[in-house]
C-alpha cells in the first residue's frame, strides 16, 4: 500500500498506523445494508477483526451485531437517533395553559417560570407545542436560528438612573408616559393622558419623586430629545432650556439626553412600550396593568442562576447598601416602638 503525502508520526509505529487506516470511520452510522453484510460475513466464517475491518465498524459493534443474530435469528435494529418525544400529561399541560394566562410569555420563559413557581421542568419545545394546539402561539422561522450573545446595560443600583418617554397607544390612542427605573425595569409611577405635554411629563416625575423621597433621591434621568423634554430651538441669546429642563435643574436631577435618531438608547423603555402593547387589553384599567407588570410578570433580563424576579422584587432588591440599612433601622426603630 503506498501513502502519497503522508507523514507517519514518529512515536507512532507503521502497524498501528496501518490498522488505524484499516479500522475507517468507526463513527459512521449503522445501516441495514451494513448488517445484513457482517452478519453474511459471519455465517461465511470471516474474523470479527477482518469484518470490522471491512464495514468500516468497531470489533464491538460486530459481535453486539452477531450475538442479536445468534439469539434471535434476526437483524439488530436500528435505533432513531435523537432524544425521545415528551409526551405530557393533563397536569402539565394545564400548568401551562395557567402560566401563560398569567404571564403571557413564550415557550422558552414560561420554561423557566413553570420550574421556578412548581418545581416542574417541562422543555420549552413540547412547552411550544401545548401553545400551538390551543392557538396561543405561531411559528416563526426568524427564531430558529442560534441566538447571538446580548450585552446588556444597565445600572447596578436602583433609583440612580430613571428612563422617561411618551408613547401613543395603538390600544385606546391615549398618550402613555411613566418613569421606569434602568436597573430593576421597575415602573415607579405612570399614566395615560389625552395630550403628551410637558406638563404631565414633569408631573408624573414630581410623583415619582415624592412617592420614594424617603427612600433616596433620583439622580440622573434618560429621555429622547423630543419637545416635552428638550428645547430644540435656540433663542436670540443662544440659550435653550425646556420647562421639563428646568425642573431637572431644580431639583438636581442630571438630564442625559439620547442619541439622534437611535432609540436603542432609551431600548428598555421601547421594550415596556411592547409589553404594554401586547398586554393592556387583558386589563380593565392601567393601574392593573402596572400591579401585573411590576409583581406578576417575571422580567427576563432581570434572571438570577437560581431565582426569577419581577420588578419590583429586582428593585428592592438592587438598591444601594445605605438604602437598605436604612429601611432596616426603620423596621427595627418600629418593632421597638
Amino acid at each position: 500500500m503506498r501513502f502519497s503525502n503522508c507523514i507517519v508520526p514518529k512515536l507512532l509505529t507503521l502497524k498501528t498506523f496501518l490498522y488505524i487506516v484499516a479500522k475507517g470511520n468507526k463513527g459512521a452510522k449503522l445501516t441495514e445494508r451494513k448488517i445484513k453484510g457482517i452478519v453474511r460475513d459471519k455465517i461465511n466464517n470471516k474474523s470479527t477483526k477482518w469484518v470490522a475491518r471491512e464495514w468500516k465498524v468497531s470489533e464491538s459493534t460486530v459481535k453486539r451485531i452477531w450475538i442479536y443474530w445468534t439469539k434471535y435469528h434476526e437483524l439488530l435494529p436500528i435505533k432513531k437517533a435523537g432524544r425521545k418525544k415528551t409526551v405530557l400529561d393533563e397536569y402539565q399541560v394545564n400548568l401551562i395553559l395557567e402560566a401563560h394566562k398569567e404571564q403571557n410569555l413564550g415557550a422558552r420563559r414560561l420554561e423557566k417560570i413553570i420550574k421556578h413557581k412548581h418545581g416542574v421542568h417541562i422543555p420549552h419545545n413540547a412547552i411550544h407545542k401545548v401553545l400551538l394546539n390551543h392557538g396561543l402561539s405561531r411559528e416563526c422561522k426568524n427564531k430558529k436560528g442560534r441566538r447571538k450573545a446580548w450585552v446588556r446595560y444597565e445600572r447596578d443600583h436602583s433609583m440612580s438612573l430613571v428612563h422617561l418617554d411618551w408613547h401613543t397607544s395603538d390600544i385606546n390612542g391615549t398618550q402613555v408616559c411613566a418613569v421606569l427605573d434602568d436597573s430593576s425595569r421597575f415602573v415607579l409611577v405612570g399614566g395615560e393622558f389625552q395630550e403628551a405635554t410637558t406638563e404631565n411629563a414633569i408631573k408624573l416625575l414630581q410623583e415619582a419623586i415624592s412617592k420614594y423621597e424617603w427612600l433616596t433621591d433620583i439622580r440622573e434621568v434618560l429621555t429622547d430629545r423630543g419637545s416635552q423634554f428638550y428645547a430644540n430651538k435656540k433663542n436670540k441669546y443662544g440659550d435653550a432650556e425646556s420647562g421639563f429642563e428646568s425642573f431637572l435643574k431644580e431639583a438636581k436631577i442630571k438630564h442625559i439626553k439620547s442619541r439622534v435618531n437611535h432609540p436603542q438608547t432609551n431600548g428598555k423603555f421601547e421594550k415596556w412600550n411592547d409589553t404594554y402593547e401586547k398586554n393592556r387589553s387583558r386589563f380593565e384599567n392601567f393601574d392593573n396593568f402596572m400591579n401585573w407588570y411590576n409583581n406578576v410578570r417575571y422580567h427576563e433580563s432581570l434572571d438570577k442562576e437560581q431565582e426569577l424576579q419581577t420588578p419590583q422584587e429586582a428593585f428592592w432588591d438592587r438598591l444601594p447598601i445605605a438604602c437598605k440599612f436604612k429601611l432596616f433601622m426603620d423596621r427595627r426603630e418600629e418593632e421597638i416602638l
